[in-house]
């Protein structure tokens, strides 16, 4: 099995804090910034930052669904890690500020499968992630700079 990673990144016009704060807002801002790539979303518990639990379908491509349960911890400032319970993968977002921007980076890795099945995943999911990723970047720029 190899390491799979996927990427993306966004600068926002808000200061860190009021992009952190949107992103770890796991209640009431993060359903509102997700894409239609997501379903059946609820918090499981906590719902603010560290210590929640939330739960979703990803929706990776038009045959892959995953079952997503998340746990949250805050290893750094202004960085979130969700662990998936039921796999491997693990997203970790990093808010960094200068003045009034902010720069949001989502990094996923997991576990990929291994034979010709594995290098077709190690060369177009992470694309795919990306987008994903890219959509929930764009609605939570409009969302803090409204």
């Amino acid at each position: 099995m190899a390491q799979v990673t996927a990427q993306a990144r966004r600068s926002i016009a808000a200061p860190a804090d009021e992009v952190y704060a949107a992103l770890a807002d796991y209640a009431t801002t993060r359903p509102k910034i997700l894409t239609e790539s997501y379903s059946d979303y609820r918090v499981e518990s906590g719902g603010h930052g560290a210590g929640s639990r939330v739960a979703w379908k990803l929706q990776a491509t038009k045959s892959r669904v995953r079952d997503q349960v998340v746990e949250v911890t805050e290893p750094a400032a202004h960085q979130l890690v969700e662990a998936d319970t039921n796999s491997s993968m693990v997203t970790t977002w990093t808010v960094a500020g200068d003045g009034d921007r902010s720069t949001v980076t989502v990094d996923t890795s997991w576990n990929g499968a291994g034979g010709i099945g594995g290098f077709f995943e190690r060369t177009f999911a992470p694309r795919g992630l990306a987008r994903i990723h890219d959509g929930v970047l764009e609605k939570l720029d409009s969302v803090v700079t409204q």
